[in-house]
């Protein structure tokens, strides 16, 4: 196995083998598209929608721009694709969901990677039955332990086994991140909201639920660190954890502590300010699944009360007035006053905040937030010769996220600045037809993780917003 900080330091070159293996034969297939592209053979694909092949057909036949219509064809369907090992485990499906080039499965990854099937699943069986397993497997992970970010397969053991906290085999990784238990919730409310199937909120489900909203209340710190603490032996600042694995100090204001952010780097100031608003709408979500759903009313009201109180204090803590955009929000803040003003591309992020439908685009607070961190007052926002967009200490200085300007268009309502993030796009793929994890703003041949499979569905995902709400834009 590989880490993601590897691929940094080997500018995404030192890629490990990819062995695709044999499709799954349990679904049925659909008739092998006949345009040239860099999509696996079809043999080799992991799972097979025929729903998801009838979407491509039909944008390919629609979309006025080849070019375009091909980037679609190679990307929408890459987890699909590559990334899927889908099993039926005690009558249940089972989906793992590996993030690409490592072979391990995130939480978060994984949820974003399936979430733009989510509107095909009703009328696709099989593509149901995958994106159920994808749940059910995240329940059990979450129940492995909520702390970790990260899971094996199985029992494998890990190349961070020395980490200085509480690895277990089945675990990748255990970076303690607020939206890593977030994810889940979301793709579980979205799946029964879109299917009318509440079959999966079931015990484990439930157990996971209640594990949720237990390591939330640890994180708030009011009366204790809480249990997760995290060390590596590294020479990269932010692969580990200040405070002797517990982080920054923090005051206990009801705001929940991520010791790192969604990009797997430590935060600086712990109430990770993006992961809270997202844990606010997290937990509304768990209140009404758990008060239609499985009529625990008393659970409910707790999650209920619980975003009541996360909501207050971001309203208090994380808005500032700043000197030249007015009321913006914080991207970290400590509870004692301190701010950090950036944004990092990964999601969640305040630029993609309306995406997890966690604030309105045309909220003047939002307005004035987008206004500073896309203009080169955040420190992350880079503009090159080849593009503009927001990148990530992750990837340090001058990096681009594809991710980033998906997330651009995908939250304006202005048709020049949605056609400017689709034609960068268009530009800065290095004649891969993929999406990358970062480019240099003034080489994409610069670039990290040739595989990243979220970044790819994410951009269908966005084709297929424009397709439906501004056609007119893709017949040019």
């Amino acid at each position: 196995m590989i880490s993601r900080r590897e691929f940094l330091k080997t500018g995404g070159t030192a890629l490990t083998a990819v062995t695709l293996g044999s499709a799954l034969n349990i679904f049925p297939q659909s008739k092998e598209p006949d345009a040239e592209n860099n999509r696996p053979p079809f043999k080799d694909r992991k799972f097979v929608s025929n729903a998801v092949e009838a979407k491509i057909k039909e944008l390919k036949e629609n979309l006025k721009d080849k070019d375009l219509a091909l980037l679609f064809e190679n990307c929408f369907p890459n987890t699909l694709d590559t990334t899927i090992k889908y099993s039926v485990t005690d009558g249940k499906p089972d989906t793992f969901v590996i993030t690409g080039d490592i072979d391990a499965m995130w939480l978060r990854d994984s949820t974003a990677q399936v979430w733009p099937y989510l509107p095909l699943a009703k009328s696709d069986k099989e593509l149901k039955e995958l994106l159920a397993g994808v749940i059910n497997r995240q329940a059990k992970c979450i129940l492995i332990d909520p702390y970790a970010n990260a899971f094996n397969e199985g029992p494998t053991g890990s190349d961070w086994k020395s980490d200085i906290t509480d690895m277990k085999p089945e675990l990748h990784e255990r970076k303690y991140e607020i939206d890593s238990l977030c994810y889940p919730v979301r793709l579980a409310y979205g799946y029964w909201k879109t299917t009318g199937d509440a079959s999966c909120f079931n015990e484990t489900w439930q157990s996971a639920a209640f594990a949720i909203v237990k390591t939330f209340r640890e994180q708030q710190r009011k009366t204790s660190d809480g249990p997760y603490s995290f060390k590596r032996t590294t020479s990269w600042q932010t692969d580990t954890v200040a405070g002797n694995g517990w982080g920054n100090p923090i005051k206990p204001v009801g705001l929940i502590v991520s010791v790192f952010r969604p990009s797997d780097d430590a935060t600086i100031f712990p109430f990770l300010v993006p992961s809270n608003y997202f844990a606010v709408a997290s937990l509304r979500h768990l209140a009404e699944i758990f008060s239609v759903v499985v009529k625990n009313n008393s659970f409910a009201a707790e999650c209920t009360a619980f975003a009541d109180e996360v909501e207050a204090a971001l309203e208090k803590y994380a808005i500032a007035k700043h000197d030249d955009y007015g009321k913006i929000i914080a991207y970290e803040v400590d509870g004692f006053g301190n701010r950090l003003f950036m944004d990092d591309a990964n999601v969640p992020s305040l630029l993609a905040l309306p995406y997890l439908n966690c604030i309105d685009m045309k909220d003047s607070l939002y307005k004035n937030t987008r206004k500073f961190i896309l203009s080169p007052d955040n420190p992350y926002f880079f503009k090159g010769t080849a593009a503009e967009g927001i990148g990530s200490p992750h990837t340090l200085k001058n990096k681009i996220w594809p991710i980033a300007i998906i997330m651009r268009a995908i939250t304006s309502d202005d048709d020049a600045e949605i056609m400017e993030c689709i034609n960068t796009l268009k530009s800065t793929h290095a004649g891969t037809g993929f999406m990358h994890e970062s480019f240099n703003k003034n080489d994409p041949s610069d670039f990290s993780r040739k595989w990243f499979a979220w970044a790819n569905t994410l951009f269908g995902e966005m084709i297929l917003k424009v397709y439906a709400e501004r056609p007119y834009l893709l017949k040019k």
